[in-house]
């Protein structure tokens, strides 16, 4: 059923609660598995002096975690692969991936309210939610 999964990994506590869930699920259905990671540049630093040392920073952990997860999966027997991405709106950068590798489901945890409206779900899983064209599994 689910032949392609996309994992947003955000290296938060609720991420590594559904890395539990997806690596079950991947084994389940033999499906590949594409782990992401999005991360923004604080463009609110861009005039400071190390500004490029942090959005270096950034990336490498951002690697760090997509290749950790990626060679955990293996490890376990899961074909998959990373992207690591900078962008502006993470949820959009999750569902257009998701689109462009023709993912049958997307797997992400929920990080907490950023705002009243969000109190369930967050604001990245809710906009995932509301665009994404395949299922959608959130682990809170």
């Amino acid at each position: 059923m689910f032949r392609r999964i996309l994992f947003a990994h955000n290296a938060t506590p609720a991420a590594e609660r559904a890395l539990i869930y997806l690596e079950h699920l991947a084994r389940q259905e033999g499906a590949e598995v594409i782990v992401l990671h999005v991360y923004q540049s604080p463009e609110r630093y861009l005039s400071t002096s190390g500004y490029a040392a942090l959005v270096e920073q950034l990336e490498s952990v951002a690697h760090e975690v997509v290749s950790d997860t990626v060679e955990l999966l293996q490890r376990a027997g899961i074909t998959a692969m990373g992207v690591v991405v900078a962008g502006q709106s993470t949820a959009r950068v999750i569902v257009e991936t998701a689109q462009d590798e023709d993912v049958s489901l997307i797997v992400l945890g929920t990080r907490g309210p950023a705002k009243v409206t969000d109190l369930l779900l967050g604001d990245v899983s809710t906009e995932v939610l509301r665009y994404a064209q395949c299922p959608v599994f959130l682990v809170p």
